[in-house]
C-alpha cells in the first residue's frame, strides 16, 4: 500500500472528531503494512497533523468510544511528580503501565506469575514494588529533573542538579512570552536504553499570541486507536493547566505525528469506531486554581458534555 499523509484543519469539519476518524481510515486503508517491534504488524503512515480548538473550555475527548479521561488524568499528575515506579498509579487502579514492567519481571525471573498477580502484588509489597515496578527514567523524570552533569578539574564529571522544564516553561511563559523556546523535551538520548518505553508524546513546544496559549506537540510514534485519544486528552490537558498558571486563555493544540499507526489485530476496533458518528462537546471546567502547576489533584477537573459511545476493547501491544 502506498504511504500517506495527513494535515487536516478542524475547521473543515462539522465536528472536529472527525478529523481524528479521517485520520483513522486513512491509516487503515492507506498505510503501509509493516513488521513493528511487537511482532503484531501495523499499517502506518508517516506526517501526519490535527488541529483542535481549546477556546470556551473545548477538549479533544473522543466520543466515538468512552475515553477514561479521568485515568488519563491521573497519569499526567504522575508525570509531573516526576515519579518512575508504577506503584502510585497502581495505588489508585490505573493499569497504563503494568504490561511493560510484569514482561520485564516474567523475562528476568522466569516466574508465570500472572500480570493480575503481579500488580496485586505490587499493590501489597512496597519492596516487591521497588524492585520490579520503576520503568526507568520515563517522561515525567525528563520533564521535571533532566540529568545534568558538571566538568571538574581532574577531568571527570560529577552529577549537577536536575532541571525542571515544566517549572521552567511556566516561568518563561510569565516573563518572556514571546520566547520561542517554551519546550518540555522527553527524549533524552543518553538515557533511552534505561527506559520501559522511550517516550512517544516526546516534544511540546507552546506559542502565545493575542493573549492566547497555544501548543505544538510532536509524537514519534503512535498509536491510533488506543494511545492517540489519550494523547491528545492529556496534551490538551497540560495546556489548560498551564493556560491557568501563566493568565492566559487556552489557543489551539495542534498535534503531530511521525510513525502513525494501526495495529493489525485492532480490525474489530477501527470498524466498529469509524461507523459511529460523533455525539456532543465535551468541555472542561478547572474547579480551582492551585498555587503550583504540580499541585493539581484529579478532583479539580470536572468534564461536562461528555456523552459518549460504548468503549471498545482492544489488546495492548508491549
Amino acid at each position: 500500500m502506498a504511504t500517506a499523509r495527513s494535515s487536516v484543519d478542524s475547521f473543515d469539519y462539522h465536528h472536529p472528531e472527525e478529523q481524528y476518524l479521517a485520520l483513522m481510515k486513512q491509516v487503515w486503508t492507506r498505510g503501509s503494512e509493516r513488521v513493528d517491534r511487537t511482532g503484531i504488524g501495523t499499517r502506518s503512515v508517516m506526517g501526519t497533523m490535527l488541529r483542535f480548538d481549546l477556546a470556551d473550555a473545548a477538549m479533544p475527548l473522543i466520543t466515538t468510544k468512552r475515553i477514561y479521561w479521568k485515568t488519563a488524568t491521573r497519569e499526567l499528575l504522575w508525570f509531573l511528580t516526576g515519579e518512575t515506579n508504577i506503584r502510585p498509579l497502581v495505588l489508585q487502579g490505573v493499569k497504563i503501565w503494568n504490561e511493560w514492567p510484569h514482561a520485564r519481571y516474567v523475562r528476568e525471573t522466569g516466574d508465570g506469575l500472572s500480570l493480575d498477580q503481579f500488580v496485586e502484588r505490587i499493590a501489597a509489597d512496597e519492596d516487591f514494588a521497588e524492585r520490579w515496578g520503576d520503568l526507568g527514567p520515563v517522561y515525567g523524570k525528563q520533564w521535571v529533573d533532566w540529568p545534568t552533569y558538571r566538568y571538574r578539574k581532574d577531568g571527570l564529571y560529577e552529577r549537577g542538579p536536575g532541571i525542571n522544564q515544566v517549572a521552567e516553561v511556566v516561568q518563561s511563559l510569565r516573563q518572556n512570552p514571546g520566547s520561542r523556546r517554551h519546550i518540555i523535551e522527553g527524549w533524552n538520548v543518553a538515557e533511552l536504553d534505561r527506559m520501559a518505553l522511550p517516550p512517544c508524546h516526546k516534544t511540546y513546544q507552546f506559542h502565545v499570541a493575542d493573549g492566547r496559549l497555544n501548543c505544538v506537540l510532536y509524537q514519534r510514534s503512535c498509536d491510533v486507536a488506543l494511545g492517540l485519544p489519550f494523547n491528545l486528552w492529556s496534551a490538551a490537558l497540560l495546556q489548560r493547566m498551564l493556560s491557568q498558571q501563566t493568565e492566559l486563555e487556552p489557543g489551539e493544540l495542534v498535534w503531530m505525528g511521525g510513525d502513525t499507526h494501526l495495529y493489525l489485530n485492532h480490525a474489530h476496533l477501527i470498524e466498529k469506531q469509524l461507523a459511529r458518528e460523533p455525539q456532543g462537546r465535551p468541555r472542561l471546567e478547572i474547579l480551582r486554581q492551585p498555587s503550583s502547576i504540580f499541585d493539581y489533584r484529579v478532583e479539580d477537573f470536572a468534564v461536562e458534555g461528555y456523552t459518549p459511545h460504548p468503549p471498545i476493547k482492544a489488546p495492548v501491544a508491549v
